[in-house]
């Protein structure tokens, strides 16, 4: 294996403060790393991950280390490597590939670099490590016993290599799971991306316009954190079910031909492409911000607003204004990526918590059951979610009540009805 490559080693001391905060707020995964250290379940195993390089991230790779696990990581978005972490990790001895500012050769180059380990079990965040080891490394394939994939734009990918009938080899869906997406896709997302946006701007978001495009459970989190901050929130939706719950919910519901008019500020959430494309800018109104939430950078059609623009400049950190004809001013932030990760942190540590105790468990799962899986998309454990919850509960404090007897035998039985 190649050394790491990071941006500057230096940083590690930095890294490694922000570290010692996010093990201080992952309790659950806490007691898996001490569960797992005395076990050593993964001695033997090499997992290949890619994902955010964040504090949290680094919480997960330490785990699964004191597991037995050899762990090499690459980046899995361009800007969202936290340069302090990537050192302070090699500096632990891991291989890991990644700095914020990766263009497309290098990105994808260092995803070749982490397979060179010859993993068992692949991590991922989107499936780029899962693609790539199908397309370009495919005589790694047999040797690769299990997967995990962390986000929906990730899951919905394997579900059509599955239908293709092309996926290799077995994965778990954890962004699946609801320890995952009913806390990190809807908690996470809403705070996080609207603390991407705020170190981008220091908008006020009050009496704004909220445009939130897409209302899948992304989508859900920031509409509901864009109305605590006192905006009005508008959602469009393909989905009609999606669009009917956003409205007895509370939102404004329109195409985005019509919010495209009337929004100050637009977050997209799809998954999909160009849901804001180049018609939609030609009708926004001055002084529109725009940012994205989903993990791929096709969702704001970034190369019509280079073409529509007569000039820009970098206003601020993160945020570049487009000027078009007339005047017209446009700010888009982050390039179009992941504004929570590329303007902000990420997540917050106690939500990661759950996510990467999901992960966790999801891998400890392929080793003990890898020789019994076929390829496919697999449901995460019921029964660890349930584990993962009350783990969390516990560390919070909070005690909830258990079934009696009585009810037990009543939801297990169809005898009796109405005395």
């Amino acid at each position: 294996m190649k050394k790491s490559r990071i941006k500057d080693i230096s940083l590690a001391k930095e890294g490694a403060l922000k570290i010692d905060w996010a093990e201080a707020h992952m309790p659950v995964l806490m007691k898996l790393r001490q569960k797992f250290s005395g076990e050593k379940p993964f001695k033997n195993w090499r997992i290949a991950a890619c994902l955010h390089i964040t504090k949290e991230t680094a919480v997960l790779v330490r785990t699964l280390a004191a597991g037995g696990a050899q762990i090499a990581i690459t980046a899995c978005n361009p800007l969202s490597t936290q340069d302090d972490i990537a050192a302070s990790l090699a500096l632990e001895g891991f291989y890991v590939y990644g700095w914020r500012g990766l263009n497309n050769n290098e990105y994808y180059e260092n995803i070749e670099i982490t397979l060179d380990l010859k993993p068992d079990i692949t991590i991922d965040d989107a499936c780029d490590l899962i693609f790539t080891a199908h397309t370009k490394r495919q005589e790694l394939l047999p040797n690769i016993k299990g997967g995990c994939e962390e986000t929906t734009s990730g899951v919905k990918r394997l579900k059509i290599m599955e239908g293709e009938g092309v996926l290799k080899y077995p994965v778990i869906a954890v962004n699946s799971a609801r320890t995952k997406h009913l806390f990190d896709n809807r908690y996470g997302t809403g705070q996080s991306s609207f603390d991407g946006i705020l170190r981008a701007t220091n908008i006020l978001i009050a009496g704004k316009t909220v445009v939130v495009v897409g209302y899948g459970w992304c989508g859900r989190g920031i509409s509901a954190r864009a109305k605590g901050f006192g905006a009005n929130v508008v959602i469009t939706e393909v989905e009609p079910i999606a669009a009917l719950e956003a409205r007895m919910d509370g939102f404004m519901v329109m195409p985005i031909f019509e919010a495209a008019k009337i929004g100050d500020i637009f977050v997209t959430a799809t998954g999909n492409k160009y849901v804001i494309a180049e018609e939609h800018f030609k009708l926004m109104k001055t002084g529109a911000i725009l940012a994205n939430a989903g993990h791929f950078n096709i969702e704001i059609d970034v190369i019509s607003l280079e073409k529509l623009s007569r000039k820009k400049r970098t206003i601020r950190p993160n945020c570049v204004e487009y000027t078009l004809a007339h005047g017209k001013r446009l700010y888009l932030l982050s390039e179009g990526r992941l504004v929570n990760l590329s303007s902000a942190e990420g997540h917050p540590s106690e939500v990661m918590d759950m996510s990467f105790s999901t992960q966790a468990l999801a891998s400890l799962f392929i080793v003990r059951n890898h020789k019994d899986l076929k390829p496919g998309v697999y449901e995460f454990s019921k029964e660890d979610e349930q584990k993962i919850a009350l783990l969390k509960l516990e560390a919070m404090g909070i005690k909830i009540d258990s079934l009696t007897s009585v009810q037990k035998k009543y939801l297990s039985s169809w005898q009796e009805g109405t005395r």
